[in-house]
């Protein structure tokens, strides 16, 4: 099922999911059984997913896809986990400073906390940071924890996961550069925005591309409409399994808490050439897709 949280004709926000070329409101057609937030949804993910399924064959959409405004599926996350998990994108990266890649970064997957609180939804604008001219995109993959756990093995993370979503890790070149020079890791440079959506696809749908603990999901990145980057998902060197073991050691995730796959392959401006494409500027637009994941869109301002 492919889940939404959206904003209806009296201005409220609520959650949904997508039902031919309409929306079901969750606490509407539920009569008040269902909540009206995917937070909440997803802190009851297990018992409510079966009366969802249950709806799904009887009630008919509450509204037309374009009576609503969409955005971002899970507007408030607990927490958001970013890793680095395509070793193509860090091969590229690197090269590009004039560095190796670390040893350590293949001994464990490493991440870092960005922000929860400035999440984006298809086709919400992002504003470029003031004093930024070097922004760019990065294409990734994000899952959903959808069920509680601490020190979670690899071969049980799957059972933790709600679902999955396309992600825009919107940096600002000139920025994480600066900060990056003090050794505390990126900040200013990534938290003015995140994108997620169109809508959080639960992992039932993605088993047909499904290969082991990867999946075959194509990845492209558009800006005005020309493909800048194609790649696949299957090629992470990190599995969501494997980032999942190791957010989870020591502490404890919860549902609504979002980790992203890191960067596919030449999924930036970086990668493929600032000096040719130029960096992001206002009025570009920004298009991703992912296999079975729908498209995310937004243009900068």
């Amino acid at each position: 099922m492919k889940f939404v949280t959206f904003i209806n004709q009296a201005g409220k926000t609520r959650a949904g999911w997508i039902k031919g070329e309409g929306i079901v409101d969750l606490n509407l057609a539920s009569e008040g059984k269902l909540p009206a937030s995917m937070i909440e949804l997803l802190n009851q993910s297990e018992s409510s997913l079966s009366i969802v399924e249950h709806l799904n064959h009887e009630v008919s959409p509450t509204y037309a896809l374009d009576e609503v405004q969409l955005i971002a599926p899970l507007p408030r996350p607990n927490s958001f986990r970013d890793f680095v998990g395509f070793e193509q994108h860090l091969k590229n990266a690197k090269r590009f400073f004039n560095e190796p890649i670390p040893k350590e970064w293949y001994e464990v997957p490493v991440f870092y906390f960005s922000n929860p609180f400035t999440m984006k939804g298809p086709d919400q604008p992002v504003k470029r940071p003031a004093g930024c001219v070097r922004l760019d995109y990065e294409l990734e993959l994000a899952c959903i924890i959808g069920k509680e756990g601490s020190d979670i093995k690899a071969e049980e993370a799957f059972n933790h996961i709600f679902g999955f979503t396309i992600l825009n890790d919107w940096t600002a070149r000139d920025l994480q550069a600066q900060e990056l020079k003090v050794g505390l890791g990126m900040a200013k440079g990534k938290d003015f925005a995140t994108s997620i959506g169109p809508y959080i696809v639960t992992k039932d749908e993605l088993e047909p591309y499904r290969i082991g603990d990867k999946y075959d999901l194509e990845m492209t990145a558009r800006r005005n409409g020309k493909v800048m980057c194609q790649g696949n998902y299957k090629d992470v060197y990190y599995s969501f399994a494997q980032m999942i073991e190791r957010a989870s050691a020591n502490v404890t995730l919860y549902p609504g808490d979002i980790l992203a796959s890191g960067t596919v392959g030449f999924g930036t401006v970086l990668e493929v050439g600032p000096d040719i494409h130029g960096w992001l500027k206002p009025g570009d637009e920004v298009e991703f897709e992912i296999t079975g994941l729908g498209k995310l869109r937004n243009r900068v301002v």
